[in-house]
């Protein structure tokens, strides 16, 4: 499969194409005036594309993890996931016109030549968690402290970095053979459990080369050599960010496909034994590749639908941003990813009155990082929620636990925009109208884009930019623009022959209503 990457570089030039440049957006022949949603959305990525290149060191090529609303004082930290969404996002920046081909590929380059030097653990190829930006060393300690850090590879941040190796192998064919060399030493079977379930192996949440301070289980999922030490959980549900590490390893033949089939769509209904889940799922047991799987759901303003762990939208559509789930998955993301849309729209917009939407983990508008989130859609009772107040929702579970809170008052709501970019293909109308009410009444707008979050009750802002939901805009905007670019450039044939059955497969008995 791993020669077959050098398949998606004819793509590069058609693909570069579909976004015309930038001296053709304002009035042209084909009607594009100011203010037009192309342009638009165009002016968001130039703005969050400036933030990325403050954020990024010159010389190494690396992204800090995050930077100021003034552009100032970038982090002295960066993660595998910061770094590949940098690179996709150099990728978009190219195909918009916002930076020459030549530019894109300097960048590319010397991130690429940075990557190919650093620490890492060579047995599976993959990267810690944790660098320097400037230099590009394994940090020990952390940065704005002094405390211990413990060096950690995880499943998902190891993902996000291979999707961008792929996608630049595809996107630059100057730069292939670096990417794909890079690509290929990524082995992620050493985090696929086979034990984990008796049907079924899952991904751990990653592993520490040497023993950590609490819980971790010795072992070795790759090879014969000495042992790592694994996290003490799983990831072990189906609507999370994580499964881009399932698509990757199956696709490379390091695990195996029947690993699609491993995760939970919600806890099974199984009297009380899982009542401490959000509400009681209901649903069918149905079976793939031999794998007994409950296609449960939760139901939400009349819509049926497979929630994720915290019930953010990123754990539902980050990957959506590569892999064409919605169009290989007629009967599960085809029906799934809107109901996620609208179910976070209704939150912020009518159950909540916020009147704004979009939840997702991010900068804390009054700290530093927080998780957000729809919560009754989440599987977890003590999920993220959508407000400051962390007003948790209880609907109860029947039989089992009764409601204490099933229709609270919410207080002041933090939406965060990258969330509402990920919507895009599936509410082009509402994102663009939600996002010019941030920008334009709220003035969550600086000269990066906008700003991480808001609290819309009090207009506070986190005034702020991460790399990553950064990426993520620039992902978003890039395919909607660009005909679905990123995904032309990261499915190739064979991950499609080895991936696409299985969604295809699926059918999670979500409901959207007309």
């Amino acid at each position: 499969m791993r020669s077959n990457l050098r398949a998606l570089i004819g793509v590069a030039a058609a693909v570069a194409l579909l976004v015309p440049p930038t001296a053709t957006f304002a009035g042209d022949e084909n009607g594009r005036k100011p203010g037009s949603s192309t342009q638009v959305l165009r002016e968001y990525a130039a703005d969050t594309w400036t933030s990325l290149v403050a954020m990024t060191d010159e010389q190494t090529g690396l992204v800090a993890d995050n930077i100021e609303g003034d552009l100032s004082a970038p982090a002295e930290y960066t993660s595998p996931t910061n770094i590949g969404g940098y690179l996709w996002s150099t990728v978009v920046a190219r195909d918009l016109h916002l930076i020459t081909r030549k530019e894109a590929r300097d960048r590319m380059s010397t991130t690429l030549a940075t990557l190919a030097t650093l620490e890492r653990h060579e047995p599976s190829g993959m990267y810690y968690n944790w660098y320097s930006p400037t230099d590009g060393t394994k940090l020990t300690t952390w940065p704005t402290n002094g405390s211990a850090v413990h060096p950690f590879l995880s499943t998902v941040d190891n993902g996000w970095l291979a999707t961008a190796l792929r996608v630049v192998a595809a996107a630059e064919p100057k730069l292939a053979s670096d990417a794909t060399a890079l690509y290929d030493s990524m082995d992620f079977g050493w985090y696929h459990d086979l034990n984990a379930r008796p049907e079924v192996g899952i991904n751990r949440g990653g592993f520490w080369v040497e023993a950590p301070p609490g819980c971790s289980a010795p072992g070795n999922y790759g090879d014969d050599g000495p042992a790592v030490y694994y996290t003490c959980h799983w990831y072990d549900t189906t609507v999370s960010e994580s499964r881009i590490a399932t698509y990757l390893g199956i696709a490379n033949g390091q695990i195996p496909a029947e690993g699609y089939y491993g995760t939970l769509r919600t806890m099974p209904d199984q009297g009380c034994d899982w009542d401490w889940q959000e509400q009681k799922p209901t649903g069918e047991w149905r079976e793939y590749l031999g794998v007994p799987v409950f296609e449960g759901v939760y139901e939400y303003r009349g819509m049926k639908l497979v929630p994720a762990w915290g019930g953010s939208m990123f754990e539902a559509l980050m990957p959506d941003l590569f892999v064409p789930e919605s169009d290989w998955g007629a009967e599960s993301w085809a029906v799934n990813h809107p109901a996620t849309v609208r179910a976070q729209l209704e939150h912020g917009l009518d159950e909540a009155g916020y009147g704004y939407w979009g939840f997702s983990p991010a900068s804390d508008p009054f700290g530093e990082y927080r998780e957000y989130g729809v919560e009754v859609i989440g599987i977890s009772s003590d999920g993220y929620a959508s407000d400051v107040e962390r007003t948790n929702v209880d609907v109860g579970y029947e039989g089992c636990r009764e409601a204490t809170n099933p229709t609270p008052e919410f207080g002041d709501g933090v939406v965060t925009p990258h969330a509402a970019f990920l919507a895009l293909p599936y509410d082009k109308h509402a994102v663009l109208e939600n996002l010019a009410g941030l920008k334009n009444d709220l003035g969550a707008y600086g000269p990066g884009g906008f700003y991480d979050s808001v609290a819309v009750g009090s207009g506070t802002l986190a005034e702020r930019y991460l790399s990553l939901d950064q990426s993520m805009i620039m992902a978003a905007i890039g395919n909607e623009l660009g005909d679905d670019l990123l995904k032309h450039y990261f499915v190739d044939d064979s991950f499609e022959q080895a991936v696409r059955p299985l969604v295809e497969a699926l059918d999670f008995g979500s409901v959207l209503p007309e």
